[in-house]
């Protein structure tokens, strides 16, 4: 059973920075090292839109809104994926999903709450 867990979310003025977590303490490393990562941030009445993404190689990819701000690490020894979110803005206020796509399925977390006050 794959459990993703997430960390880091929280209450923050404008210009300041968060780092959010994404574990699966319970795989193996080789699975985990396997598999591709993504933050997803959701807002009331609108989908969930994608923020950032690591791929098992360490390829990344992100929102326009965010280029530049934030990073997207894949910690394998730790079996952790990190979003280091820096100046931080009221429009990136949501719920942050971490989404593992771990051969072929997909696993959402229940996600992290992100409000930034400006």
């Amino acid at each position: 059973q794959v459990h993703v867990a997430e960390s880091g979310g929280g209450l923050v003025q404008a210009g300041g920075s968060l780092r959010l977590s994404c574990a699966d303490p319970r795989v193996i490393l080789s699975v985990f090292s396997s598999d591709n990562v993504a933050w997803y941030r959701q807002t009331p009445g609108n989908l969930r839109e994608l923020v950032a993404s690591v791929t098992s190689g360490g390829g990344t990819r992100y929102a326009d809104s965010v280029k530049g701000r934030f990073t997207i690490s894949k910690d394998n020894a730790r079996k952790r994926v990190l979003l280091q979110m820096n100046n931080l803005k009221p429009e990136d206020t949501g719920v942050y999903y971490c989404n593992i796509d771990r051969r072929g399925s997909r696993y959402w977390g229940q996600g992290t709450q992100v409000t930034v006050q400006g």
